[in-house]
């Protein structure tokens, strides 16, 4: 008998928190006027490495925020743009989706297709926060009002391997870079810091975005005796660059651009990618963060949910969203749907913990980090490792 009562209560006590937890969804479900932003994402073409995990996570973003109950009341809605990895392409499509009324637009992936819609985004004063990382996206900032980005930029990484390179005593180093915006920007960089870091640039050479024979080059490089090799670019490039030193059977060590941190330089490269060293954010050796570090939460939480929706690794490349996207909708929290509030909030933005770094934007400043937003990350058995 007294179990049949104890029963009763416990079904009891289940339907009146199954009622609660309806009432509670009903009550968070968002009814205000859709606040509506554009992305714009390399899903195809190239670059697709890159557009893939980003427009991924937006996805994932607009899911997380209208089960939160919106943003105040208000549904989120990502407009997402398929660029195809041109700049013809990104151009109409950010026509498109400021002709839609969207109050910012997140991305595009590259450098290139940046560059090409900075002048149009000005222009109609539209808040625009890049997922690419060329440095000249966002300065001089006063000519860039209006542009954000949040890639740690190429400058810093080259600091980063200047760090690391000093350490090591590497004073000669070969450079290789792709024919395009991101690879041009990281050449720039690398002449201008590295001699003043008296680290001497013994012999530069050049690929195209889809080249897949690099003998000719490497074999110019090695001609100049380098103490190391710098590549510069996105896949597919850097992971024949890789995978031909390896099958070249040089020991020169080999050190690589942001433009790697994911799963797809691994996989093109293959036995190549062993022992590659470059600077990354925090994101693809979250696991070996220690706990202490402010990133740390933010990082397992990303990861987490990403890998559990579309069950595969998280990726630099959609953490550059993440941030965009966050510090989106956290204006939209605080002033509303104003281009002109939102364009201000971010700028104000201080000691914002995203996936690429703590940001700290100004007036002076639209990418917010330092170099120290990068760690530096050793391939090895295909797996990335953390250099304490």
């Amino acid at each position: 008998m007294k179990t049949r009562r104890l029963w009763t209560v416990v079904v009891m006590v289940s339907c009146v928190l199954a009622v609660t937890s309806t009432l509670a969804w009903c009550a968070k479900k968002p009814t205000g006027k859709p606040y509506r932003i554009g992305a714009l994402f390399a899903v195809s073409g190239p670059a697709a490495p890159l557009g893939v995990p980003e427009r991924n996570t937006a996805l994932l973003l607009q899911d997380e925020i209208n089960k939160a109950g919106g943003i105040n009341g208000h549904p989120l809605e990502i407009l997402i743009e398929d660029t195809g990895s041109e700049e013809s392409r990104t151009v109409l499509a950010t026509n498109k989706l400021m002709d839609q009324g969207v109050l910012a637009i997140v991305g595009p992936s590259q450098s290139g297709e940046t560059m090409a819609i900075i002048s149009a985004t000005q222009k109609r004063e539209m808040p625009l926060i890049s997922c690419a990382a060329s440095v000249s996206i966002t300065q001089p900032a006063a000519e860039r009002k209006w542009v954000f980005k949040t890639p740690q930029s190429d400058a810093m990484a080259i600091e980063k391997l200047i760090q690391y390179m000093k350490a090591r005593k590497i004073k000669k180093i070969g450079f290789i870079y792709v024919s395009n915006k991101f690879g041009e920007s990281g050449r720039q960089q690398a002449e201008l810091l590295l001699p003043k870091a008296g680290i001497k640039i013994v012999a530069t050479q050049t690929f195209g975005p889809e080249d897949t024979v690099m003998t000719t080059q490497i074999t110019n490089l090695v001609k100049a005796k380098p103490e190391a090799v710098i590549c510069w670019g996105t896949n597919p490039g850097p992971a024949r660059v890789a995978s031909t030193m390896r099958d070249m059977r040089l020991k020169i060590p080999l050190l690589m651009s942001h433009g790697v941190a994911n799963r797809t330089f691994i996989q093109l490269a293959g036995a190549g990618a062993e022992g590659v060293v470059l600077p990354a954010g925090r994101l693809i050796v979250a696991a070996q963060i220690p706990a202490s570090d402010p990133e740390k939460k933010v990082l397992m939480q990303y990861s987490k949910a990403y890998t559990a929706r579309f069950h595969e690794p998280v990726d630099t490349f959609g953490g550059h969203a993440w941030d965009a996207i966050q510090l989106v909708a956290k204006a939209l929290a605080k002033v509303g749907p104003d281009r002109a509030k939102i364009r201000s909030y971010i700028e104000g933005t201080k000691k914002y913990v995203g996936v690429g770094g703590i940001f700290n934007f100004s007036p002076k400043d639209h990418n917010g980090l330092t170099k120290d937003a990068f760690v530096m990350v050793r391939i090895e058995k295909g797996q990335w490792k953390l250099i304490k």
